[in-house]
């Protein structure tokens, strides 16, 4: 097989050709064309290439179809090769390819026009798969959103993009009925997981049995005032002939975290979520059309999610395994009929299905291609996974703003463990002066890393400021990463400009938590910090300056955190400090409190 599939009907595959004239205003885009040809200009400057996987190209053939025609070309490709598989049930590609269209003309009913946007507030599940396709089937926006969200943290997020229209997850319905009248939302369509399940299981969760019956309530609950899911595919199949979106056309608006706290919304083209599948095609050397088994653990609300899944392993016509929460029953109970090829995770996930995997003698040796990303992979684990699956572990790295994949280990005996790898195809790196990114340190010096490639992101939703200090006015995305690069290229993070804590794969803005704290009556100020763990990330500790005469309760701090939080942000440990360190204008300096407070933990 070849290495990776250039878009030209020459190597065997079917391209539409319909050709839609398209006057709606184009994003930034547009100026991709020239920072590509000055990666081209470049491309003899790689000295990491020499340590791809033989076979591995140094550039990819760039996209020029959009997402939702890649979808229609795996469908037609595919047919009745399984697509999804959801607690057992399959669904094959020409089931699926049918849903996304009836779900984009019940959107269409709607109001859903090119540009809207559209929020998906889902767990992995065939309907988040569905619901993906079908907004951008109608060139609209995805707003892609965790559905363990508060209704606090939601709606920030919805003051930024204004979605009018919503797909969630009944048991996040209520999150969205509880925004204030401010916030306007015409429809919402609730989700019920049970009704993609096995029939026999769906019976089987109405049993009056209370262990089934609190696994049911897990699972959905009441969702009154909205439209089901069920009744949006009633409308028919769109129209053929009804617009397709354009590859530079805006694709998903996807939130990240930042030093600042509020919401800002990476925007993503079909161009630079397409671009990242082909790369990540290039970088599987090896993987087939059609025989490909994606496990997805990672959650497709989160960029290595949504690209893993979404639209790489469409692209790959794979069958999508999908789990709406990382279990290890339910995954090693899945490896027995469907054993998975593809298993990306991270850290703590790759260390407890191997443990539990052989506690119970069950066989990992499926897993040919396992990147871990979104935090350091420590070498026990790596030591743990590959005695079980026989394939090699690489740690990779990304980001939301970079679609979200830009460096890889290769899946080679070359790749460096302890380093985050080498720039992907198409992906050129230099590191620079944080102070003054015009300005690159020499070899294995200590700087900022920053990137350029298709996969790169064309700013923040309506914050031009945030934009013009991330992405700079050359291409270059500024990650706040501080690395080393060795002479081959492979690239070792030693700190971070921004002050992100990295949880369970998941990014905690410090200066969203410490906020929420110091509504409390008790506390004065606070500093949250990341705490590093031995298996891997970090855990969310906060230091708090409490007000005279109060006294430390973690308990209490913690429960009135989780009213205003997503879990994994409220801090695992509290301390109290008395002498805190400040700046001349009186803001807590976060990294003295770290350094003060660390030791003591």
């Amino acid at each position: 097989m070849m290495s990776m599939h250039k878009l030209t009907a020459g190597n065997g595959y079917r391209y539409l050709t319909r050709h839609v004239v398209d006057t709606r205003p184009r994003c930034a885009a547009r100026r991709r064309s020239s920072r590509q040809d000055a990666f081209m200009a470049n491309s003899d400057q790689q000295p990491w290439v020499k340590h791809y996987q033989p076979g591995v190209p140094a550039e990819i053939d760039l996209p020029t179809e959009s997402l939702s025609s890649m979808l229609e070309q795996s469908v037609a490709e595919a047919g009745r090769h399984p697509a999804m598989e959801f607690f057992g049930r399959r669904t094959t590609y020409t089931e699926l390819g049918d849903q996304i269209d009836r779900a984009a003309e019940g959107l269409r009913h709607l109001g859903v026009r090119a540009g809207h946007r559209v929020a998906l507030i889902l767990p992995n599940c065939p309907q988040h798969v569905v619901a993906f396709y079908a907004v951008l089937r109608l060139g609209a926006v995805v707003v892609e959103h965790n559905p363990l969200y508060t209704s606090r943290e939601l709606r920030h997020q919805f003051e930024d993009h204004q979605a009018r229209i919503v797909i969630a997850w009944d048991k996040a319905v209520s999150a969205v009925q509880s925004f204030p009248a401010d916030v306007e939302i015409d429809h919402v369509v609730s989700v019920n997981l049970l009704k993609a399940f096995p029939a026999v299981k769906r019976l089987a969760l109405h049993l009056p049995v209370r262990s089934l019956r609190e696994s049911r309530e897990a699972l959905t609950g009441p969702a009154p005032g909205t439209i089901p899911w069920e009744k949006l595919l009633t409308h028919g199949r769109i129209d053929p002939d009804h617009p397709r979106p354009a590859v530079h056309d805006l694709a998903a608006i996807q939130y990240t975290s930042g030093t600042t706290g509020h919401p800002k919304g990476a925007m993503l083209t079909h161009f630079n979520l397409y671009s990242n599948a082909l790369q990540g095609e290039a970088w599987m050397l090896g993987a087939e059309y059609r025989k490909e088994i994606f496990y997805a653990i990672l959650p497709m609300f989160h960029a290595f999610g949504m690209t893993l899944y979404l639209t790489y392993g469409i692209r790959k016509q794979a069958l999508l395994v999908l789990f709406p929460k990382f279990d290890p029953d339910l995954v090693l109970s899945a490896m027995k009929k469907s054993p998975a090829t593809v298993y990306c995770a991270v850290p703590p996930v790759y260390e407890r299905t191997a443990s539990v995997a052989k506690e119970r003698g069950v066989s990992l040796r499926s897993c040919k291609f396992c990147i871990s990303g979104a935090m350091n992979l420590p070498d026990h684990i790596v030591e743990l996974w590959e005695s079980m699956s026989g394939g090699l572990l690489v740690e990779g790295y990304g980001m939301t703003e970079s679609s979200p994949v830009a460096l890889g280990n290769p899946f080679h005996r070359t790749r460096r463990t302890g380093t985050i790898g080498v720039p992907f195809p198409s992906t050129l790196m230099k590191v620079v002066d944080p102070d003054d990114p015009t300005t690159e340190v020499p070899q294995g010096q200590p700087g900022e890393l920053l990137l350029k490639g298709p996969q790169v992101f064309q700013g923040y939703w309506n914050d031009p400021e945030e934009t013009a200090k991330t992405l700079l006015p050359d291409g270059w995305l500024r990650t706040g990463d501080v690395v080393t690069v060795d002479e081959d290229g492979f690239t070792t993070i030693v700190d971070r400009v921004k002050e992100l804590v990295i949880t369970g794969g998941f990014n905690v803005s410090p200066s969203e938590v410490e906020a929420v704290l110091r509504m409390h009556p008790a506390v004065i100020d606070a500093a949250v910090f990341g705490k590093p763990l031995d298996r891997g990330g970090e855990m969310v500790v906060a230091a708090v300056e409490l007000e005279p005469r109060a006294e430390l309760d973690e308990d209490t701090l913690r429960a009135h955190c989780r009213d205003f939080l997503a879990a994994y942000k409220v801090p695992r440990r509290i301390v109290q400090i008395e002498d805190t360190p400040r700046s001349m204008l009186g803001k807590i300096l976060r990294k003295q409190v770290r350094e003060q407070v660390l030791p003591l933990l």
